[in-house]
């Protein structure tokens, strides 16, 4: 039996953390799928960081991290290097996941390409142009060219179905984040900073660093964690600081 061959296509530390259990799956049943791992280090730093702790090596890197890079240049260069790697490769399917600028590029190369377009975490929306942006029209103009859609939950599903698209090639297949979580979960995990927190002391863990939040909504949030930890004795607030200057200096 021909196998199937299956080019995974990610570049970001989010998507790397959902893909790398589809990666591993595929890569146990060789027998079936030839599986290609693609990445385009949107995000070079972090991304390493997952490849290195789900012991995944791409086969290949195109490696188009550069400093204060717009959307559109992101777009072009994936569009340039992924064509030319599309008509070398020749492979049967693409696999993108969720909505950032890679997911949306990749995905268009492939069209140009006729080459089937499998999206995981299909179907989130908001239905505002501009929020999450550009995250939420990389989502919708993915679908639009999809071919097979991997729904997290029945409610993407349903979105997926107002628009359209054939519901035969949406599957619910649940968040591949509780995958990776199953994988990489530790029961004794140790970290210095959290070993320097009194056990009796309340936690509040935060995360905060799309386009959207930065700047004013940014500073409101830090503002109000401050009112908090001051006016309580017994909260601690640990917030791991994304790698983006625009972050770190509101931070």
């Amino acid at each position: 039996m021909k196998k199937i061959k299956v080019m995974v296509v990610f570049g970001t530390r989010p998507e790397a953390i959902k893909m790398a259990p589809l990666i591993l799956q595929l890569k146990k049943q060789s027998e079936k799928f030839e599986t290609m791992t693609v990445v385009t280090a949107q995000h070079r730093q972090m991304l390493d960081q997952v490849l290195q702790t789900f012991n995944i090596e791409p086969d290949i890197d195109l490696n188009i991290m550069g400093k204060q890079q717009t959307l559109t240049d992101i777009t072009v260069k994936i569009l340039a290097k992924l064509d030319k790697l599309l008509k070398e490769m020749k492979p049967d399917i693409i696999l993108v996941h969720g909505d950032t600028t890679t997911t949306f590029a990749a995905s268009l190369a492939a069209f140009y390409n006729q080459v089937r377009i499998g999206h995981v975490e299909a179907g989130l929306r908001t239905w505002e142009k501009y929020s999450p942006f550009p995250e939420e029209m990389n989502r919708q103009m993915t679908d639009a060219v999809a071919d097979l859609y991997f729904a997290p939950t029945m409610q993407s599903k349903v979105n997926l179905i107002k628009e359209n698209h054939d519901e035969k090639n949406i599957f619910v297949t649940g968040n591949t984040a509780i995958d990776a979580l199953k994988l990489t979960v530790q029961e004794h995990y140790h970290h210095d900073i959290l070993a320097q927190i009194a056990p009796n002391r309340r936690l509040i863990l935060v995360t905060m660093h799309r386009r959207e939040n930065q700047g004013e909504p940014m500073r409101c949030v830090f503002s109000t964690l401050r009112q908090v930890v001051e006016a309580y004795d017994d909260v601690e607030v640990v917030y791991p600081v994304h790698l983006s200057p625009a972050v770190q200096e509101v931070a």
